[in-house]
């Protein structure tokens, strides 16, 4: 709701400060008078385009406030959350024009930016009027509006969910099948390696052993034959010499009174090694024993090995977890047309949800559709347009989170005539009664709204007049309305009447707003009425237009 309006030097004003009441308020004055600024400086508060002559002449700046009170589940808090602007339960925007340099804007003594306080401001009022390009007769619109018309928040829920699960499915094939076309592109590569490498079968450590083999017989041939020499000379000649004087040392040992003692006990310790040196040599000879075909056969194992390292530019002893490494990826790719279908199927039932969800909302859109069609078109004939009639089109679009359908208002004026985008065959007059039935029919179930209506019933009088007051006063039920009106018949359903007028003294000229009660307001219905000369005619057929309201 829309608490109030003060304005400091814009254009004609000066100084005012208004404040509005709950349901319907009326604006009245002479052509000229300055409605048309009152609504210009209301639009500059809510974030609209700047006049470049909006700022009072001679006055550096001009300034617009407007005062709201959003109730607690109001559409405005996300976006002031969104601006990081705290909740209060007053809202406050105010907007500063000055005549030279840019203006500035403040929500709540926040200073925000153009767009957010349009962003807000939009959120807060709808203005409609004869050329209203937005809102009722912007096509993009009309989905969201019937969807509200029809309450179908926990359809739209579902089918936004589903919606989403496709997508994310969609996604996620995507990805894989991505990843398997890379993997697949190697396939034989991968094959033709890990055959090689399985063939190959390396071992851990394998090379290292391989290698100190292949030196070990290469170095048997060089030094074999003095071994085998070493080996005979022990044999042959040291252990024999060595025994046969332990054995004479012996016998005359106790008649040496222990001089002989430390001879033998050497000798001994020399018998006991050499016998462990005949037994190296031995196994010596042993290990390097070899064959020449174990030699070839080590070396066409440790060159294969290293071939397949080069080849992999890996070092040999990694070519065990390089078999293991591509085995996987191997692997991993046979497995993958398993797990794409398995990504397909979950695609599949995530798309039959998502038709089944689209199917109840179009379902619900067209059932409510229908019912939108007949109000609209009952709302038409009390203002004075029995023959018209209201279509709501519903076709299929491109699928999304709000499912296929594409919805357009048209209308018909007159039988036999096609239908088409109201805007474009019907008059200023009929447009204007068009866009109020229409919103009568839309806000039903919508309350909490503050609208702006710019002398919607232009062009139309007597019961046409009344019809579109009466209509405006059952919308300001459960809204906030404001309207600039020249009918006397739709100012006479006003809960609160302003009138505005304009004032010259010399040179200077302003713009004055005063509410009007009583006998006021009595004599700006009969002044509507009759002109300029108000006839006791005119103060009678105003007090029942005023006593008609009341019943």
């Amino acid at each position: 709701m829309l608490l109030g309006l003060e304005i400091r030097h814009i254009v004609l004003i000066e100084a005012l400060t208004l404040d509005f009441h709950a349901g319907l308020n009326v604006l009245t004055g002479e052509t000229g008078a300055g409605k048309s600024i009152l609504l210009d400086a209301l639009g500059f508060a809510l974030g609209r385009k700047v006049r470049r002559d909006l700022v009072q002449a001679g006055a550096e700046q001009g300034s617009v406030t407007a005062a709201f009170a959003p109730g607690a589940d109001h559409p405005v808090h996300a976006i002031l959350a969104e601006l990081d602007i705290g909740a209060s339960e007053e809202l406050v925007l105010r907007r500063v024009a000055r005549s030279e340099g840019p203006a500035s804007a403040f929500v709540n003594d926040q200073r925000v930016s153009a767009e957010a306080l349009r962003r807000v401001g939009a959120a807060l009022v709808e203005v409609h009027g004869q050329h209203d390009d937005r809102g009722l007769l912007d096509p993009r619109a009309h989905r969201p509006l019937l969807d509200a018309f029809a309450g179908l928040a926990e359809p739209l829920a579902a089918t936004k969910s589903a919606w989403r699960a496709a997508e994310d499915a969609r996604r996620a094939l995507a990805e894989a099948e991505e990843i398997l076309a890379k993997a697949a592109a190697d396939q034989d590569f991968l094959r033709h390696a890990v055959e090689e490498l399985m063939t190959m079968a390396p071992e851990a450590g394998e090379e290292e052993r391989l290698d100190a083999e292949r030196r070990l017989m290469q170095a048997a041939g060089r030094i074999g034959e003095e071994v085998a020499k070493a080996a005979e000379s022990l044999e042959a000649r040291g252990e024999a010499g060595m025994a046969d004087a332990l054995d004479r040392l012996t016998r005359v040992a106790e008649r040496a009174e222990g001089h002989l003692d430390q001879p033998i006990e050497a000798l001994d310790r020399a018998m006991v090694e050499l016998g462990e040196a005949r037994e190296g040599v031995a196994a010596a000879l042993d290990a390097l024993a070899f064959s020449p075909e174990r030699l070839e056969m080590v070396e066409e194992r440790l060159f294969a090995l290293r071939a397949l390292a080069r080849k992999h530019a890996v070092h040999p002893a990694e070519l065990p977890a390089l078999a293991e490494t591509l085995s996987s990826r191997l692997a991993a790719i046979d497995a993958g047309a398993e797990h794409i279908a398995g990504l397909q199927a979950v695609l599949s039932e995530a798309e039959v949800a998502y038709d089944a969800a689209t199917a109840a909302l179009s379902e619900a859109r067209r059932e409510a559709a229908g019912r939108l069609d007949d109000l609209v078109t009952a709302e038409l004939a009390p203002l004075r347009m029995e023959a018209a009639r209201f279509h709501t089109q519903i076709s299929e679009g491109s699928p999304g989170p709000e499912g296929r359908d594409a919805v357009s208002f048209t209308a018909t004026i007159n039988p036999g005539a096609p239908a088409g985008p109201i805007d474009r065959i019907a008059s200023g007059g009929e447009l204007s009664r068009f866009l109020l039935a229409l919103k009568v029919c839309l806000a039903a179930e919508v309350g909490g709204l503050a609208m702006v209506f710019d002398e919607i019933d232009r062009g139309v009088g007597g019961a046409t007049a009344d019809a579109v007051g009466r209509r405006l006063a059952r919308l300001a039920q459960a809204n906030q309305v404001l309207v600039v009106t020249h009918s006397p018949q739709v100012a006479a359903q006003g809960q609160a009447h302003f009138q505005i007028a304009k004032h010259v003294s010399g040179d200077a000229t302003r713009t004055d707003v005063t509410p009007l009660a009583g006998e006021a307001r009595l004599e700006e219905l009969a002044r509507m009425l009759a002109g300029e000369e108000v006839t006791p005619e005119a103060l009678s057929a105003a007090a029942a237009l005023l006593a008609r309201r009341a019943a």
